[in-house]
């Protein structure tokens, strides 16, 4: 495998958590209620966040001569934690809820600090660009963090 094939599958593994993202954040949007139009504003922007992150992650798939990832996770973990998002919903509060969003901001967290750590030898443009984007998710895990400590305690 080229340096550039492999630094190619540490970004499309980071496409693939944006994936998980936008599509746990939009069914979370779809199934707020009607007086938590706060949570669904924060839900569609996180997803908004992470097409804006697939996009550059795909173009730089691209200048390395790779073809940017379609899917989800293949082991699913972040997915299966999105769709439960939606299963918290039906019967769960507020809090629960924004629990359940923390916990798949975590997993983004590791995703992105595992790309970091890998063996792939990555351009410093490329490095940069996940390290901006890591820190950009890590303002969504802490904002998430911020209305589920004040959901808590309310």
């Amino acid at each position: 495998m080229t340096t550039n094939q492999k630094s190619a599958g540490v970004l499309n593994d980071l496409i693939q958590i944006n994936n998980d993202r936008i599509t746990g954040y939009e069914k979370a949007a779809k199934e707020a209620e009607a007086n938590d139009a706060d949570l669904k504003k924060l839900f569609l922007k996180m997803a908004d966040e992470s097409r804006m992150y697939k996009d550059e992650l795909s173009r730089e798939v691209i200048r390395l001569g790779g073809e940017p990832s379609t899917n989800t996770t293949n082991l699913g973990t972040i997915y299966r934690v999105w769709m439960d998002v939606k299963a918290t919903f039906s019967g769960h509060d507020r809090g629960t809820i924004l629990s359940s969003c923390e916990f798949g901001e975590d997993a983004a967290q590791r995703a992105y600090k595992d790309a970091l750590e890998s063996d792939a030898a990555m351009d410093s443009d490329c490095r940069q660009l996940i390290v901006k984007q890591k820190e950009q998710l890590k303002a969504a895990h802490d904002q998430i963090k911020k209305f589920r400590d004040a959901t808590v305690a309310a």
